[in-house]
């Protein structure tokens, strides 16, 4: 076992604890909030997943660049690894606010401008992976799928300002001055902790990916079947 993957592990398992950490403190020691009560507890994990999944889409557009510009597996691999944490994320984070939605809005979902990008964000970069699924050439597919991130990527900050630039049902993001000094704490601390966690997820992913192209690299001069061959005949 190398020592960085030893050192991921150890991120991993410290982003674990921060979380149960965080929540514990988000769900038994922050006050409630006035208006909203103990709903309004699912912050502590609804707007670190919106923030580390953000981060994933925006390490993978500058992965892509890099992809691009060497042409190294490393930065591929490190590009999809990152998506697919940001996917996840962005799932967890749709869920999350939908149950939020419910209990504030009375409703599970509003095409709200905060959510409906929020969903394309999300179905823009799985449509990335979505590409990858169907590319069988590696080097096709790190330039394809590269292209498709930074493409994807546009939508990234459309959904951090789009509740600046419009008129919509979701709230402007909070700010330390706007909310209890109680519940800045769990939630800077649920934020690391789900950094944690996503960089982990995103070096596992990255081995992964590197293996499959190592072996993708190896089988295909075995697919190559020269002309005049029993099997071309």
């Amino acid at each position: 076992m190398s020592r960085s993957f030893r050192k991921m592990n150890l991120v991993g398992a410290l982003g674990l604890i921060l979380l149960l950490v965080g929540s514990a403190i988000g769900l038994f020691v922050a006050p409630a909030e006035k208006h909203m009560g103990d709903v309004m507890r699912i912050i502590y994990v609804h707007v670190p997943s919106a923030w580390v999944s953000m981060l994933c889409f925006a390490f993978a557009f500058g992965l892509a660049i890099w992809s691009l510009w060497s042409g190294k597996a490393q930065a591929d691999a490190r590009m999809t690894g990152a998506i697919e944490t940001g996917v996840v994320l962005n799932g967890l984070l749709l869920i999350q606010g939908s149950i939020w939605a419910r209990a504030t809005w009375g409703v599970w979902w509003d095409w709200d401008v905060r959510l409906t990008t929020s969903l394309v964000m999300m179905l823009l970069f799985a449509g990335v992976l979505a590409l990858r699924a169907v590319v069988d050439d590696t080097h096709r597919r790190a330039t394809w799928s590269a292209v498709a991130t930074i493409v994807a990527f546009v939508d990234v900050p459309l959904v951090y300002f789009c509740v600046r630039w419009w008129r919509s049902l979701h709230q402007v993001q909070s700010t330390p001055d706007t909310l209890d000094p109680a519940m800045v704490v769990p939630l800077r601390i649920n934020a690391f902790a789900i950094l944690f966690v996503a960089l982990w997820l995103i070096s596992m992913r990255s081995r992964i990916e590197l293996e499959r192209r190592r072996q993708e690299e190896v089988e295909a001069p075995e697919r190559i079947v020269f002309e005049g061959s029993p099997e071309h005949a």
